[in-house]
């Protein structure tokens, strides 16, 4: 027959099956907060850059890519048609004043010197006969207007003594007549002379001065020839150092070929392109921060080039330290002209999380997780952007590149 079951017996079968439904609620509710934790995406945070938005300057500039040159450079040009002789100091040696650095063939030049020389003479030879040939011209027009001028006084003497005659009855009308025809030619003939003399006075001074152009044009081309001669040994007027020089003896060069250039180290400037797309925002006495190896230097936009060449403007910057110890000849840099300044506004630092639009997502860190927000920007530069709306200061917000989660509301940082 069956046995009635003890309560304690019962008691603690039942205690077992709580045990187990609570167990199994347990286990049934940890596997769905499982499930949800690798169904929400998340992210190690030392795979982000993060950075705080703070209060401070953000001033919008172009970047452009420079090189440093130096203050002053002089560029040594060939004075003359020849060929290289003598390299006479090293590329990165220091010169002095005065120095010679290089030299040119002289022989062809002496030559054409001396053919000049010789013209010259020959002008001047020139000049002396022409002026002995008008002297002479003149002179026999002298004698003429001389003889002219006696025989106009015999026919006055002759014309009186018609007259005379006639007074008396031992003359004629038309004696006395004759006499005055006679002496009316004769004084129109001594003026043509005197109007002859004078035209060829001053056609003599006008020939004289023709050939005093031309001796004198020689006499100018002869101390231009002598001049380039002695700056055939090509030196500098300027304290500095050897940069450059043309070293191939006995190549050809025309006049106004650059034979070698001495720069002065003491100072600096910055040579920079950019687009030309930028050439309209581009203003000469814009403030630059030309960044070298870290170290920011400020300065000015000091001269633009008018030209475009292969699409990019050349413009140059002043420095306002131009002999900072990091400067460095042809050292590329990085050059910031700033268009606009603005001051005391909610910044955060640049990355690659902002992509350049005015508007656009970004994920804030709080408490633990990383949450889209859209945020408004304004101004930006190399290092800075400006926040315009949507964050406050001390968020923290990605900056680094987060495309793959941009459909993602949320995501959920582990340390």
């Amino acid at each position: 027959m069956d046995r009635a079951i003890a309560p304690a017996t019962k008691n603690q079968r039942q205690r077992r099956r709580w045990l187990l439904g609570v167990a199994v609620l347990i286990l049934l509710v940890g596997a769905v907060l499982a499930f949800r934790s690798m169904l929400k995406p998340s992210i190690r945070r030392g795979d982000l850059l993060i950075a705080t938005v703070e209060t401070g300057d953000v001033e919008a500039s172009l970047t452009a890519a420079g090189t440093v040159i130096p203050g002053r450079e002089a560029v040594l040009t060939s004075p003359l048609q020849s060929t290289i002789r003598r390299v006479a100091v090293e590329v990165g040696a220091r010169v002095k004043p005065g120095q010679t650095i290089l030299e040119l063939d002289k022989e062809l030049a002496n030559s054409s010197l001396a053919k000049l020389d010789d013209e010259q003479l020959r002008n001047q030879n020139k000049n002396s006969q022409l002026q002995l040939s008008l002297e002479r011209s003149l002179n026999d027009l002298r004698v003429q207007a001389q003889v002219q001028a006696v025989k106009v006084r015999s026919l006055q003497s002759a014309l009186r003594d018609e007259q005379q005659l006639l007074k008396i009855g031992g003359g004629t009308a038309e004696n006395v007549r004759q006499a005055e025809l006679n002496l009316t030619v004769a004084e129109l003939e001594a003026k043509r002379l005197a109007r002859q003399i004078q035209t060829q006075q001053r056609s003599n001074a006008a020939d004289v001065r023709e050939l005093g152009y031309t001796v004198s044009m020689q006499q100018r081309s002869i101390s231009e020839l002598a001049t380039k001669l002695r700056q055939a040994d090509i030196s500098s007027q300027q304290p500095g150092v050897l940069t450059w020089v043309n070293e191939n003896i006995g190549t050809t060069v025309q006049a106004g070929d650059p034979l070698a250039r001495v720069a002065d180290l003491s100072s600096f400037r910055v040579r920079a392109t950019i687009s030309d797309t930028y050439a309209d925002a581009l203003r000469q006495g814009d403030p630059v921060n030309v960044r070298i190896n870290g170290t920011d230097l400020r300065g000015t936009v000091a001269s633009i080039s008018p030209s475009v060449e292969k699409g990019v403007v050349t413009f140059y910057a002043q420095l306002e330290n131009p002999r900072h110890p990091a400067l460095r000849p042809n050292l590329r840099v990085d050059v910031f002209v700033i268009t606009r300044a603005n001051h005391g506004v909610l910044r955060v630092k640049n990355g690659p999380f902002y992509q350049g639009g005015k508007e656009q997502p970004v994920f804030v860190v709080n408490n633990g997780r990383a949450v889209r927000r859209t945020v408004r920007f304004g101004d930006s530069n190399f290092d800075f952007v400006q926040i315009a709306g949507g964050l406050r200061v001390g968020e923290e917000i990605v900056l680094s590149d987060m495309k793959e989660h941009l459909n993602t509301p949320e995501l959920t940082i582990n340390e």
